[in-house]
């Protein structure tokens, strides 16, 4: 089973993604269309369509004809978003476990973990196994909180989704330390693999428990992060956010 491979923009989004939370890029400041194109060595298109995504989340902001510029975030509002998506995307793994999962369902899914493990088998990621877990990943969390059926919760959801950070999909990595990140995605995926565990036996306490803590491990990860968000500083001295 083959989850959908990432278009050019996404690569684009998850590299502005870190470069806005490292500060890299300052709040306020303008984000050409050509020069970072060059930067990031793919055409002008990816980063356009990356930058109309970015403002639907609450990262960049459009400047009329002069493009967009960086949002200044606060970790504040990092924090609660990320917060909100543990306790929607729990109460999702709860009623799936409670009302059980159909066969179709439970071999999406279990076809989905047996995908993401196959990014795992070497001890370490390629540049392009990124692109693969970032699309399994999607998949995993889209699949698990449509199965559930409360329209409540995904409506709920898409619109916490407009927060930075707040998406399953919002993945901000350091590229340049795939060791690290190997460790992080890693630990996630193995959380996936819990959570389908508790629901496919029914225990609504234990999904529900998992799912939040798989939302808050994209706080507790990025160390640096934590620091900040501590200090009440705002989100550019982060050197990386992960939303798993």
């Amino acid at each position: 089973m083959d989850t959908p491979s990432m278009k050019p923009g996404q690569r684009v989004m998850m590299a502005l993604r870190k470069m806005i939370a490292s500060g890299e890029i300052k709040s306020g400041e303008r984000i050409a269309e050509i020069p970072t194109a060059a930067a990031l060595g793919v055409s002008r298109m990816p980063v356009r369509t990356a930058l109309r995504s970015l403002e639907q989340e609450g990262l960049v902001v459009r400047l009329g004809a002069r493009g967009y510029a960086a949002r200044g975030v606060s970790s504040d509002q990092i924090r609660d978003a990320i917060e909100v998506r543990g306790v929607l995307e729990g109460f999702a793994a709860r009623c799936l476990a409670e009302r059980g999962m159909s066969s179709e369902t439970h071999a999406r899914l279990a076809g989905l973990i047996a995908e993401g493990e196959t990014l795992f088998t070497t001890g370490r990621l390629a540049a392009e196994d990124v692109d693969r877990y970032a699309a399994y990943n999607q998949a995993f969390h889209d699949t698990l909180v449509s199965a559930a059926g409360n329209g409540a919760v995904e409506g709920a959801l898409a619109r916490n989704s407009f927060e930075p950070f707040a998406g399953a999909g919002a993945l901000a990595l350091d590229l340049t330390d795939l060791a690290a990140e190997y460790e992080h995605l890693l630990a996630a995926h193995r959380q996936h693999q819990s959570v389908l565990d508790a629901v496919a036996r029914g225990d609504a306490d234990e999904a529900e428990r998992i799912m939040r803590d798989h939302a808050l491990a994209a706080i507790r990860n990025a160390k640096v992060f934590e620091a900040a968000a501590s200090a009440g500083s705002p989100l550019g001295a982060a050197w990386t956010i992960r939303a798993d």
